[in-house]
């Protein structure tokens, strides 16, 4: 059975790509800073037919990131679907006008630092199977500059956005797809907004492996 490594799991979106996935047979590892948290998705999909584990690290320490995911090697085996979407609240944003250096590298360290650590840690036996996908999510700010508080989050996501495309470029011949999506609505607030919604793009990203980007949006979202 393949496995999916969700970073930055929670009750919305990445439960959703984990139902998405599970239902074709995957096996899922939930990522998050709190292991209650993912504890209680993985009972969530178990009840629903789902093998699930929850696996508590946090992206802002690389080092924890990398050591989840050795877990799951442990528990399932090598990770076939590395999905990363981590998401802080209280992560404060700055207008560009107003950030400084210090608040983009923390946008950086979490946004940017910890999807290298994941890829770092998951690509080699991918890149030994010849097989994988790497699948990177950030809002519209990372495609578009908003300005306004999101000012920081978006230099931090336009470099995971390119961090992405570049891996793309360079794997495309070694059998390992890397995609970005970009998520330009807030989830949950309207018609075409659902995750479970959205969560089709990352499936379709998976098995059609044709672009390098998708770009969610509906009339009237964020862009």
């Amino acid at each position: 059975m393949p496995v999916i490594a969700i970073v930055g799991a929670g009750p919305g979106l990445g439960l959703s790509i984990a139902r998405r996935f599970g239902a074709e047979g995957f096996r899922v590892a939930l990522i998050s800073r709190t292991q209650e948290k993912v504890d209680t998705l993985a009972a969530t999909l178990a009840e629903e037919g789902i093998e699930a584990a929850g696996f508590s690290a946090d992206v802002a320490r690389p080092e924890t990131l990398q050591a989840a995911l050795a877990a799951v090697a442990d528990r399932f085996g090598p990770v076939d679907v590395l999905e990363y979407s981590p998401a802080d609240r209280a992560l404060a944003g700055a207008a560009a006008v107003e950030a400084t250096a210090e608040d983009i590298q923390r946008q950086i360290d979490f946004y940017l630092y910890g999807a290298v650590a994941a890829v770092r840690q998951v690509l080699p036996a991918m890149l030994e199977r010849g097989t994988g996908t790497l699948l990177f999510s950030t809002g519209a700010s990372s495609v578009r500059p908003l300005g306004g508080p999101f000012g920081a989050t978006g230099v931090a996501a336009a470099a995971l956005r390119n961090y992405a495309m570049a891996l793309g470029a360079d794997l495309a011949e070694r059998g390992v797809h890397s995609a970005h999506v970009a998520i330009g609505v807030f989830i949950g607030t309207g018609p075409g907004t659902e995750a479970e919604t959205i969560a089709e793009h990352y499936w379709d990203a998976y098995t059609k492996r044709d672009r390098p980007e998708i770009v969610h949006t509906v009339p009237g979202g964020i862009w």
